[in-house]
């Protein structure tokens, strides 16, 4: 019934994931190019040249000057530390103090420059656009099996400062760059292998078939594997996603006899089980993460569901009119802030206060449980079941009980996307997608407004045409003047058309104000529910999936009925 093509092939067993890998290795960071003699770095007010590696580190730091980064203690004390070790053992006698020292001709060179790329001629846009064009048809791609697959991320991240997200124990340290000799190529025994750049030689080649990564390599702040993959839109990563979601709706199937077995647990005579029943109870209810273990120092402080401390939750038995309330307020993943008020069963509220007893602020709410303990326990009551999968599944469930709340069948175009933005921000605000209003939103709402203002002049215009027209009408009581009329009337609807698509669109943004969409779209979100409603009401797809979205979807767009249920 499915998947056209690509999609119909022979699986391969045991893990395999391809027979034939060649592709033609990554793209690495240009090399530094030195700053001109008249750009000087000054010690202490007085100018002083520096070592060519010195001098590419502390161009980094020049280039964030205007950033609050560079102000913050942490930043500037590792910034300093690591900034040294790439000194000559003259120059880190000479520069003993970071506040001494002046990077400012560095940073106004830089914003130069950036100015001066903003300024460029059409054709040296061109000239640019067409090299990275070349770039993408002799690196960007690979054959996987018998296909030519797009390459995600085939440049290497040029080196720079750390930056981390929050509050980030490692902000500033320096993020070296990465050579050949870093690398590490995966490809079939068979296939043409990659050249190394000339007078360097890889880590190592493996032909590692177990994996679908092409390149690979470790950074050096948190020791952490990256990877060069495949493209979003490729079959491999297709196809994964497409289980993804066919896993949340095997839940689906059974998420009634979970949910029955975890509140049978609250009652357990098992401290384990009843902490456990209660963290699935808000991973299931509030889309909480799972919440892994975390080393200290080494990222921000940020948790989930399983690494909860008692600091984090607030218990009344009554607030705001509603019983049992218990308040949330912690820092997630990429130390964004989960701040929710929620009235809880009075089983999981006595739970609570017993898990809370005799302990400090700084004490694990859920002390007997950990991700893998749970992920254990789940993985019994369905094969597949992750934390994350409810995550998937209540997203996926949530967008398509609110498109059926919200559609109305005899709205227009633009007011049933709107009821799709809707459906889609209520996901967001259950998965705490947040972003910061973005910089222009007050601009870009002004100038709204101005069109709606100007529309509204244009419709009253209209209007009073109309109604002359329509007095001339019934005066003269010709063909000309009836017709006139007729147009006029069809002047006032296309108008009052169009001012509906701006108030729409106006209503849009302001709700959109702090909330971000596209993880939900993208991550959460089983693209058959959004391309049946489009089928169903007649929506253009790309109404509601950009082009990069519709590559990545390919399979749900072929797949996926009008009468599709998730």
């Amino acid at each position: 019934m499915f998947f056209t093509h690509r999609w119909e092939e022979e699986r391969h067993s045991d893990g395999v994931k391809w027979k034939f890998l060649e592709h033609q290795g990554p793209v690495f960071a240009p090399p530094y190019e030195p700053l001109p003699s008249n750009v000087k770095f000054y010690y202490d007010g007085k100018a002083m040249k520096l070592s060519p590696k010195a001098e590419e580190v502390a161009t980094f730091f020049a280039k964030m000057l205007d950033h609050e980064y560079t102000t913050k203690d942490i930043f500037r004390k590792n910034f300093y530390k690591d900034w040294k070790k790439e000194m000559t053992s003259d120059e880190r006698n000479i520069i003993t103090n970071l506040n001494k020292c002046d990077f400012n001709e560095m940073s106004q060179y830089f914003k130069a420059q950036s100015e001066a790329r903003k300024q460029m001629t059409k054709e040296e846009k061109l000239k640019i656009k067409e090299e990275n064009e070349r770039l993408v048809q002799e690196y960007g791609f690979c054959i996987m099996d018998n296909h030519k697959e797009r390459i995600a991320n085939f440049r290497i991240e040029p080196p720079g400062l750390f930056r981390g997200r929050g509050n980030h124990p490692k902000m500033g340290k320096l993020k070296k760059r990465i050579m050949p000799e870093d690398i590490i190529i995966n490809c079939s025994k068979d296939s043409k292998i990659p050249t190394a750049p000339p007078g360097h030689k890889w880590k190592e080649v493996r032909h590692d078939n177990k994996v679908t990564w092409l390149v690979s390599w470790t950074e050096n702040i948190q020791g952490s594997i990256k990877y060069i993959m495949l493209n979003s839109s490729s079959r491999i990563k297709g196809e994964k996603d497409w289980q993804k979601y066919e896993t949340a709706r095997r839940l689906k199937k059974c998420v009634e006899k979970i949910r029955n077995t975890y509140r049978e647990d609250w009652k357990s005579k098992e401290m384990k089980a009843r902490q456990r029943s209660v963290a699935l109870y808000f991973i299931d209810k509030l889309a909480l993460r799972a919440g892994n273990e975390k080393e200290e120092g080494e990222t921000a402080d940020t948790v989930g569901c399983c690494s909860l401390r008692v600091e984090h939750i607030k218990l009344y038995p009554e607030k705001d009119g509603q019983e049992y309330v218990v308040e949330f307020d912690f820092l997630g993943k990429d130390s964004i802030r989960y701040y929710n008020t929620v009235p809880v069963e009075k089983r999981v509220f006595k739970n609570l206060q017993l898990f809370m007893e005799n302990k400090q602020p700084e004490d694990d709410l859920f002390d007997r449980l950990n991700t893998s303990i749970l992920n254990k326990h789940l993985q019994d009551l369905m094969e597949g079941l992750t934390a994350k999968v409810f995550r998937t599944y209540n997203a996926s469930i949530t967008l398509q009980q609110q498109l059926k709340e919200l559609t109305n069948p005899d709205d227009n175009i633009a007011a049933k996307i709107l009821s799709y933005n809707r459906a889609n921000r209520a996901v967001a605000i259950l998965c705490n997608h947040q972003r910061a209003p973005p910089k222009t939103f007050e601009k870009s709402m002004m100038n709204l407004q101005a069109k709606i203002d100007a529309k509204k002049d244009q419709l009253a215009d209209a209007r009073r045409e109309l109604k002359s027209a329509k007095a001339d009408a019934k005066v003269k009581r010709d063909e000309r003047t009836k017709k006139l009329v007729e147009s006029k009337k069809k002047a006032v609807e296309r108008i009052e058309e169009q001012l509906m698509k701006l108030e729409v669109q106006a209503t849009d943004r302001e709700e959109n104000k702090q909330i971000a969409l596209g993880t939900s779209k993208l991550n959460y979100l089983d693209p058959r529910i959004s391309v049946a409603w489009c089928k169903k009401f007649g929506i253009p797809i790309e109404k509601i999936y950009n082009k990069t979205q519709r590559e990545k979807f390919a399979w749900a767009i072929d797949m996926a009925e009008d009468d599709y249920e998730f």
